[in-house]
């Protein structure tokens, strides 16, 4: 398998740290990762790793500028793209298809080869602009992941809720991630005195 990881710059950059780890744990996963301006400012804010502690999970990294690049092409075979989080300006310039950058002409590139694109938006409250592009991105092909709170699995920390999105999102391409807790279901009281 060959993803693609895009990440923007909105808060929460962390959160493709937790991705790229956990896809690097998948069999035969090859990641090619493509890190927006904004996400390496967002990064230095938000974290006290060195970027280099990102990149280096990566199996190729790619310059956001170089639009040459064998991501920007549908006849470099992956298995589709991972925008965490996506930035409100990401979100637009995808559901506009302006592909002014390889973030989004990757991601440009994954649907219009019919490729699964997956996009965790960042930002609240939502604005009526950002609904209106988050449901343009779903029209043309996209699967909006937002990186909503969990209580069902009993989470105790926030790398626990960082746990529960990234395994949502790699249940989008079949994969499993061992740090999910999924729901099992509840008995049924009723039921049982049937």
């Amino acid at each position: 398998m060959r993803i693609i990881v895009g990440i923007s710059g909105a808060s929460g950059v962390v959160m493709g740290y937790f991705l790229l780890k956990a896809l690097k744990q998948q069999e035969g996963c090859e990641v090619h990762l493509v890190i927006s301006k904004g996400a390496v400012t967002t990064w230095e804010l938000e974290t006290d790793m060195p970027l280099s502690k990102l990149t280096e999970i990566a199996d190729v990294v790619h310059s956001n500028k170089n639009l040459a690049a064998s991501i920007s092409s549908g006849s470099f075979q992956t298995d589709g793209m991972i925008v965490v989080p996506c930035s409100m300006k990401t979100l637009a310039a995808i559901s506009a298809g302006y592909a002014s950058n390889l973030l989004v002409r990757a991601v440009d590139v994954c649907l219009k080869e019919n490729r699964r694109v997956v996009l965790v938006p960042r930002e609240m409250p939502m604005g009526k602009v950002h609904l209106r592009n988050m449901k343009e991105a779903a029209d043309i092909g996209c699967t909006i992941v937002p990186p909503m709170l969990t209580f069902y699995n009993n989470p105790h920390s926030l790398d626990d809720q960082i746990n529960h999105v990234v395994g949502k999102i790699l249940m989008q391409f079949g994969m499993r991630h061992t740090k999910f807790i999924p729901w099992e279901g509840a008995v049924d009281d009723e039921a049982a005195k049937l």
